[in-house]
Protein backbone atom coordinates (compact mmCIF):
# COMPACT_ATOMS: atom_id res chain seq x y z
CA UNK A 1 0.00 0.00 0.00
CA UNK A 2 1.11 3.68 -0.89
CA UNK A 3 -0.20 6.82 0.77
CA UNK A 4 -0.24 10.63 -0.58
CA UNK A 5 0.04 12.74 3.01
CA UNK A 6 -0.73 16.38 3.02
CA UNK A 7 -0.20 19.22 5.67
CA UNK A 8 -3.15 21.02 5.86
CA UNK A 9 -1.97 24.93 6.77
CA UNK A 10 -0.04 26.38 4.02
CA UNK A 11 -0.13 23.32 1.86
CA UNK A 12 -3.87 23.02 1.00
CA UNK A 13 -5.07 26.21 2.39
CA UNK A 14 -3.62 29.66 2.04
CA UNK A 15 -4.00 30.35 5.88
CA UNK A 16 -0.27 30.72 7.19
CA UNK A 17 -0.22 34.34 6.61
CA UNK A 18 -3.47 35.21 8.15
CA UNK A 19 -2.27 33.56 11.28
CA UNK A 20 0.97 35.59 11.34
CA UNK A 21 -0.35 38.47 11.10
CA UNK A 22 -3.32 37.74 13.69
CA UNK A 23 -0.10 36.37 15.85
CA UNK A 24 2.16 39.85 15.06
CA UNK A 25 -1.61 41.70 16.53
CA UNK A 26 -1.70 39.93 19.85
CA UNK A 27 2.12 39.51 20.54
CA UNK A 28 3.03 43.01 19.51
CA UNK A 29 0.95 43.99 22.49
CA UNK A 30 1.53 41.46 24.74
CA UNK A 31 5.17 40.72 24.07
CA UNK A 32 6.23 44.37 23.12
CA UNK A 33 10.09 43.74 23.89
CA UNK A 34 10.36 41.27 20.58
CA UNK A 35 10.61 41.56 17.56
CA UNK A 36 7.93 39.29 16.99
CA UNK A 37 7.65 39.13 12.53
CA UNK A 38 11.27 37.89 12.74
CA UNK A 39 10.27 35.44 15.55
CA UNK A 40 7.23 33.72 13.94
CA UNK A 41 8.91 33.78 10.21
CA UNK A 42 11.10 31.12 12.01
CA UNK A 43 8.14 29.34 14.39
CA UNK A 44 6.18 28.06 10.91
CA UNK A 45 4.59 24.78 11.02
CA UNK A 46 4.66 24.92 15.35
CA UNK A 47 1.52 25.00 17.28
CA UNK A 48 -0.03 27.94 18.81
CA UNK A 49 0.87 26.54 22.01
CA UNK A 50 4.54 26.26 21.32
CA UNK A 51 4.60 29.06 19.75
CA UNK A 52 3.77 31.41 23.12
CA UNK A 53 5.56 29.34 25.14
CA UNK A 54 9.20 29.76 22.92
CA UNK A 55 8.06 33.57 22.63
CA UNK A 56 7.11 34.18 26.28
CA UNK A 57 10.53 32.64 27.27
CA UNK A 58 12.52 35.58 25.30
CA UNK A 59 10.14 37.76 26.79
CA UNK A 60 10.15 40.03 29.99
CA UNK A 61 6.60 39.57 29.64
CA UNK A 62 4.32 37.21 30.37
CA UNK A 63 1.34 36.26 28.04
CA UNK A 64 -1.96 36.10 29.44
CA UNK A 65 -3.27 32.80 31.08
CA UNK A 66 -5.35 32.25 28.07
CA UNK A 67 -3.08 33.54 25.14
CA UNK A 68 -3.37 30.35 23.38
CA UNK A 69 -7.35 30.45 23.25
CA UNK A 70 -7.72 34.11 22.40
CA UNK A 71 -5.34 33.43 19.65
CA UNK A 72 -6.44 30.14 17.92
CA UNK A 73 -9.87 31.63 18.18
CA UNK A 74 -8.92 35.09 16.76
CA UNK A 75 -7.36 32.69 13.47
CA UNK A 76 -10.19 31.06 13.23
CA UNK A 77 -12.86 33.81 12.85
CA UNK A 78 -10.14 35.61 10.59
CA UNK A 79 -9.96 32.28 8.67
CA UNK A 80 -13.77 31.89 8.40
CA UNK A 81 -14.22 35.40 7.06
CA UNK A 82 -10.84 35.05 4.25
CA UNK A 83 -9.58 31.58 3.92
CA UNK A 84 -8.72 30.24 0.05
CA UNK A 85 -7.72 27.05 -0.81
CA UNK A 86 -4.01 26.86 -2.60
CA UNK A 87 -3.97 27.80 -6.16
CA UNK A 88 -4.94 24.26 -8.20
CA UNK A 89 -5.09 22.13 -5.14
CA UNK A 90 -8.51 20.68 -5.81
CA UNK A 91 -7.71 19.65 -9.29
CA UNK A 92 -4.36 18.21 -7.74
CA UNK A 93 -6.11 16.25 -5.14
CA UNK A 94 -9.04 14.52 -7.01
CA UNK A 95 -6.89 13.89 -10.05
CA UNK A 96 -4.23 11.32 -7.80
CA UNK A 97 -5.57 7.94 -7.13
CA UNK A 98 -4.01 6.78 -3.77
CA UNK A 99 -5.49 6.76 -0.58
CA UNK A 100 -4.83 10.02 1.14
CA UNK A 101 -4.57 11.78 4.66
CA UNK A 102 -4.17 15.12 6.04
CA UNK A 103 -1.39 16.00 9.18
CA UNK A 104 -1.59 19.01 10.78
CA UNK A 105 -0.78 20.67 14.08
CA UNK A 106 -3.70 23.05 13.94
CA UNK A 107 -6.27 22.01 16.23
CA UNK A 108 -8.89 19.46 14.93
CA UNK A 109 -11.93 22.04 14.36
CA UNK A 110 -9.83 24.33 12.39
CA UNK A 111 -8.70 21.97 10.52
CA UNK A 112 -12.24 20.35 9.62
CA UNK A 113 -13.51 24.14 9.24
CA UNK A 114 -10.51 25.06 6.64
CA UNK A 115 -11.59 22.22 4.37
CA UNK A 116 -14.98 22.48 4.20
CA UNK A 117 -14.49 26.67 3.91
CA UNK A 118 -12.18 25.92 0.94
CA UNK A 119 -14.68 22.58 -0.08
CA UNK A 120 -11.74 20.27 0.03
CA UNK A 121 -13.64 18.40 1.94
CA UNK A 122 -15.39 17.62 -1.24
CA UNK A 123 -12.04 16.17 -3.31
CA UNK A 124 -10.49 14.40 0.12
CA UNK A 125 -13.60 11.91 0.70
CA UNK A 126 -13.07 9.80 3.44
CA UNK A 127 -9.28 10.71 3.84
CA UNK A 128 -8.60 10.30 7.69
CA UNK A 129 -7.69 13.38 9.27
CA UNK A 130 -4.87 13.22 12.45
CA UNK A 131 -4.21 16.35 14.47
CA UNK A 132 -1.67 17.73 17.63
CA UNK A 133 -4.45 16.73 19.69
CA UNK A 134 -3.46 13.42 18.93
CA UNK A 135 0.52 12.87 20.02
CA UNK A 136 2.03 14.31 23.05
CA UNK A 137 4.50 16.02 20.95
CA UNK A 138 3.77 17.70 18.00
CA UNK A 139 5.44 18.31 14.58
CA UNK A 140 8.48 18.51 14.67
CA UNK A 141 8.59 15.28 16.65
CA UNK A 142 7.72 12.66 13.84
CA UNK A 143 4.86 10.93 16.24
CA UNK A 144 2.00 12.26 14.64
CA UNK A 145 3.46 10.38 11.21
CA UNK A 146 3.72 7.32 12.64
CA UNK A 147 0.32 7.35 13.73
CA UNK A 148 -0.41 8.26 10.35
CA UNK A 149 0.84 5.50 9.00
CA UNK A 150 0.13 2.99 11.63
CA UNK A 151 -3.41 4.09 11.26
CA UNK A 152 -2.89 4.11 7.35
CA UNK A 153 -1.63 0.43 7.69
CA UNK A 154 0.90 1.31 5.65
CA UNK A 155 4.87 1.12 5.91
CA UNK A 156 6.29 4.55 6.21
CA UNK A 157 8.69 4.21 3.01
CA UNK A 158 5.22 4.12 1.44
CA UNK A 159 3.97 7.39 2.59
CA UNK A 160 4.63 10.62 0.22
CA UNK A 161 4.43 13.58 2.49
CA UNK A 162 3.87 17.89 1.28
CA UNK A 163 4.52 20.10 4.14
CA UNK A 164 5.63 23.62 3.77
CA UNK A 165 7.45 24.03 6.91
CA UNK A 166 10.77 23.47 8.48
CA UNK A 167 8.76 21.49 11.24
CA UNK A 168 6.57 19.54 9.38
CA UNK A 169 9.20 18.33 7.08
CA UNK A 170 11.74 17.15 9.70
CA UNK A 171 8.65 15.78 11.35
CA UNK A 172 7.77 13.16 8.07
CA UNK A 173 11.34 12.89 7.15
CA UNK A 174 12.22 11.55 10.36
CA UNK A 175 9.34 9.28 10.35
CA UNK A 176 11.22 8.12 7.74
CA UNK A 177 8.86 9.16 4.45
CA UNK A 178 9.53 10.54 1.42
CA UNK A 179 8.45 14.45 1.87
CA UNK A 180 7.77 17.42 -1.12
CA UNK A 181 8.29 20.87 0.18
CA UNK A 182 6.21 23.19 -1.17
CA UNK A 183 7.02 26.51 -1.68
CA UNK A 184 3.73 28.06 -3.35
CA UNK A 185 1.69 29.91 -0.48
CA UNK A 186 1.36 33.49 0.04
CA UNK A 187 3.37 33.48 3.10
CA UNK A 188 6.82 31.97 1.71
CA UNK A 189 10.04 33.86 1.15
CA UNK A 190 12.78 33.14 -1.45
CA UNK A 191 15.23 30.70 1.14
CA UNK A 192 12.48 28.78 2.14
CA UNK A 193 13.27 26.00 -0.39
CA UNK A 194 16.82 26.07 0.27
CA UNK A 195 15.24 25.54 4.29
CA UNK A 196 13.26 22.77 3.50
CA UNK A 197 15.94 20.84 1.53
CA UNK A 198 18.26 21.29 4.61
CA UNK A 199 15.73 19.89 6.83
CA UNK A 200 14.97 16.74 4.24
CA UNK A 201 13.01 17.71 1.15
CA UNK A 202 13.31 15.27 -1.29
CA UNK A 203 11.81 17.89 -3.82
CA UNK A 204 10.26 21.21 -4.04
CA UNK A 205 7.24 22.06 -5.71
CA UNK A 206 6.11 25.94 -6.62
CA UNK A 207 3.11 25.02 -7.64
CA UNK A 208 0.97 22.43 -7.14
CA UNK A 209 0.27 21.73 -11.06
CA UNK A 210 3.29 19.87 -10.76
CA UNK A 211 2.20 17.53 -8.31
CA UNK A 212 1.14 14.53 -10.38
CA UNK A 213 4.53 14.56 -12.38
CA UNK A 214 6.34 13.86 -8.15
CA UNK A 215 3.56 11.27 -7.58
CA UNK A 216 4.52 9.40 -10.73
CA UNK A 217 8.48 9.95 -10.14
CA UNK A 218 8.06 9.15 -6.61
CA UNK A 219 6.07 5.88 -7.11
CA UNK A 220 8.20 4.58 -10.54
CA UNK A 221 10.90 4.53 -7.88
CA UNK A 222 9.23 2.73 -5.66
CA UNK A 223 8.30 0.70 -8.32
CA UNK A 224 12.05 0.29 -8.89
CA UNK A 225 12.81 -0.68 -5.30
CA UNK A 226 10.13 -3.42 -5.71
CA UNK A 227 11.37 -5.31 -8.78
CA UNK A 228 15.03 -5.19 -7.36
CA UNK A 229 14.12 -6.66 -3.87
CA UNK A 230 11.75 -9.39 -6.16
CA UNK A 231 14.79 -10.17 -8.28
CA UNK A 232 17.09 -10.36 -4.88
Amino acid sequence: MKALIFDCDGVLVDSEALAEETLEIHLGQWLPDLDIPTLLSQALGMTTANILQHLEQLSRHLLPPDAAELVDSAIEARLARELTAIAGVHAAVSGIDLPKAVVSNSRRCRVLASLATTQLDGALGDAPIFTAEQVENPKPDPAIYHLAASSLGCSPSRCLVVEDSVAGVTAAYAAGMRVIGFVGASHVDEQQSSRLLAAGAWRILPHMRGLHALVDEWQSHLQGQDNNETAQ
